[in-house]
């Protein structure tokens, strides 16, 4: 057994089956079929159970993929440390955040980053729906899911609060919903999947309600919907970050204060690999992250938002 033999392992459990870590491997499936297969003879036990989409560890298979990620981890490790000897900290951290989220509130930090660590270089994709971390080549995915997938890391980046909204214009010539119900005749502008109909989760206190909308105007961009808010279009139910400014200049006010609203969940969520070997540059920056999350100053302003 070798090491070029555990990382083939590694890269078969991590990718899910033969196909995608011949992919990432950039060889044939039947390559890396015969290569598992010449490892498991000289192991003498099974160490994957194969099925036509799937690829799982047998129990002794799931202990050699822990070695052989302690492994590469160490190596990569070492290598950072000669090659940066001297240097900055050096890497690449492939992000992908929301497109409202990322502008509206990660922006300044991802900016600081890269102010503090010029040597990392910093690939941010504005995206709502990569899903899949090892497929799309993502380090750090953030996310507002309502439970974080079991098979990822989840760092919570704290809530996420829903407002019902609209601009001062909007509000002057219409009446704003005083009651859920209302919303189902308003014309509403949000998020929500095409083809289907929006289902809103509202809270309020122990009590629990859902209404089903029909919005008059949907997008995954949230920069969009903002303007399309303040164009008097119509009812916002965006998150509270997205028109937080403009509510504080006046030029849009929000209704059904009393309800805890929520469309695709109510926390954001920092999400990765788990038992990847992660470098210096993304453990630095999921730090940094963090630490921002957690400073006094985004303490108050989450509270000024309650």
């Amino acid at each position: 057994m070798d090491l070029q033999s555990l990382t083939l392992l590694v890269e078969i459990l991590d990718a899910g089956n033969l196909s995608a870590a011949a992919r990432r491997l950039k060889m044939s499936r039947a390559n890396v079929s015969y290569h598992l297969n010449q490892l498991e003879r000289s192991v003498g036990a099974q160490l994957v159970r194969r099925t036509t989409r799937r690829a799982e560890p047998t129990e002794i298979g799931l202990r050699l993929y822990q070695h052989g990620v302690a492994i590469q981890t160490e190596l990569l490790a070492a290598r950072e440390s000669v090659t940066t000897l001297g240097e900055g900290l050096q890497g690449r951290v492939r992000l992908s955040v929301p497109s409202g989220y990322g502008q509206l509130v990660m922006a300044d930090w991802l900016i600081d980053f890269k102010r503090q660590y010029p040597g990392i270089v910093l690939d941010v994709v504005f995206e709502n729906r990569i899903e899949d971390l090892l497929r799309d080549e993502v380090d750090i995915a953030v996310r507002v899911v309502p439970e974080p997938p079991q098979n990822l890391v989840a760092r919570d980046l704290g809530p996420v609060r829903y407002v019902a909204c609209a601009s001062r214009g909007y509000a002057e010539k219409h009446p704003l919903p005083v009651q859920l119900d209302e919303l189902q005749g308003a014309p509403v502008v949000t998020a929500a999947v095409i083809g289907r109909q929006l289902r809103v989760s509202a809270y309020q206190g122990e009590t629990r309600r859902e209404v089903i909308l029909e919005p008059t105007l949907i997008s995954e961009n949230f920069l969009f919907l903002r303007q399309a808010v303040l164009a008097g279009l119509g009812i916002g139910l965006v998150p509270d970050y997205v028109v937080q400014e403009d509510v504080r200049k006046g030029d849009v006010v929000t209704t059904l204060g009393d309800w805890r609203l929520s469309i695709f969940g109510t926390q954001m969520f920092m999400l990765y690999m788990p038992n990847r070997q992660h470098t210096r540059a993304i453990r630095t920056f999921i730090d940094f992250i963090l630490e921002r999350v957690r400073a006094p100053g985004a303490e108050l302003a989450d509270q000024s938002q309650r």
